[in-house]
Formats: C-alpha cells, structure tokens, sequence
C-alpha cells in the first residue's frame, strides 16, 4: 500500500490558484508540475500543509488563508512610484 505524502518528502503536483471569484492567478498547466519538498519552506505554509497526507494520484481542492500565504494585505508595504522611474524597456503588466 502507498503512503502518504510527508514532511521531508520531495514531491510534484499540478495545481491551479484561483481567486475567490474563480479566476485563474496561476496553473500547471501546459507545464511540468511543481516540484518541492514538503515542510523546506519551498511553497507558501498553506500549500505545504494541504499536500501532506495526500497519495500519488489524489487530488484535494483547498483554501489558503492570507496568513498562510503571501500574508496579510498591508497598506503601508504599497508603494506608488512614477512611470518615468521605470527603464522604458522593462514591460509593465497589471496585478
């Protein structure tokens, strides 16, 4: 019988994130998986979390709270700058 996945495990896994309303903001797809060892702090603590315990073939539809993601949304860590601050050739992309 196949085990689990476990912390120290090196693991792959095709994913797709989603915002609340549904919207794609990364995928696999069309890629290899994503490839890491699980509790290294290679992926966000959440993601982590939700592939231990999860065998070869398994899927798992998850929600990764801010906190155990990228964090809390914190006004003062925004910062505006001007256009003209940026190379024009460095490519600008919203989000």
């Amino acid at each position: 019988m196949e085990r689990a996945a476990q912390s120290g495990d090196r693991v792959k896994v095709a994913y797709t994130g989603r915002f609340v309303d549904g919207s794609v903001f990364d995928s696999s797809e069309g890629q290899p998986p994503l490839e890491f060892t699980i509790g290294a702090g290679e992926v966000i603590p959440g993601f982590d979390s939700a592939v231990m315990g999860l065998k070869t073939g398994e899927s798992r539809t998850i929600d990764i709270a801010p906190e155990d993601g990228y964090g809390l949304h914190l006004p003062e860590m925004v910062a505006e700058i001007e256009r003209r601050q940026i190379p024009d050739d460095h490519l600008l992309e919203i989000g």
